[in-house]
């Protein structure tokens, strides 16, 4: 594991970022105070993946987002009360959207349906994926220094390693996303119906 790690390592976080978020940056930032992974580089990586699923999501919503929102309508169900909220809170969902889980998606598809410009875009993602990855990859590299993470941990004890941190990562999130559906006032999506 350790030489995949030495090869492909942040292009796993990368690619780990890029798909699901936290649990990726948590494991790569955790072995930093083993030396496997370097700070600066795991925040770039971690922020790297997260930024090109969002401009993949904007770029949807610019592009093409209402045929596909209409196209889902649990999706649908979670923009209305999103883009009511974006119309009185820009600013504070455009550097924050990063930390809201659940919302993800939705969100820099929203920001792509509302006509923000590129350039603008560009200023708050690269901002917000800076926070949400400095502040992930700080919680954990505590949790790989107080738990003295190391590459053998993970081969000896992985399945437990990944799933505490996916645990962890699971429930801020959901807790996050739970608060910001409050504020929001998103009721539960009702059942995707396929015809």
């Amino acid at each position: 594991m350790e030489e995949f790690l030495h090869q492909y390592g942040y292009f796993a976080l990368a690619l780990g970022t890029f798909v699901e978020g936290e649990t990726a940056i948590l494991v790569a930032s955790s072995l930093v105070y083993s030396g496997l992974f370097n700070a600066p580089e795991t925040i770039f990586f971690g922020f790297f993946g997260s930024f090109l699923s969002d401009w993949m999501y904007y770029t949807i919503g610019r592009v093409n987002g209402i045929y596909f929102v209409e196209r889902r309508p649990s999706l649908r169900a979670k923009l209305d009360p999103a883009h009511h909220f974006f119309k009185t809170h820009r600013f504070q969902i455009l550097i924050s959207y990063r930390f809201l889980y659940g919302l993800r998606a939705v969100l820099p598809i929203m920001i792509g349906l509302t006509g923000v410009r590129p350039l603008h875009f560009l200023g708050f993602s690269v901002a917000s994926g800076l926070l949400w990855s400095s502040a992930v990859s700080t919680a954990g590299y505590l949790a790989g220094r107080y738990l003295q993470l190391t590459p053998k941990s993970f081969e000896e004890n992985g399945l437990l390693v990944f799933l505490g941190f996916g645990t962890f990562g699971l429930l801020v999130g959901l807790l996050v996303k739970k608060l910001a559906e409050r504020r929001l006032h998103i009721a539960p999506a009702p059942p995707e119906t396929h015809s």
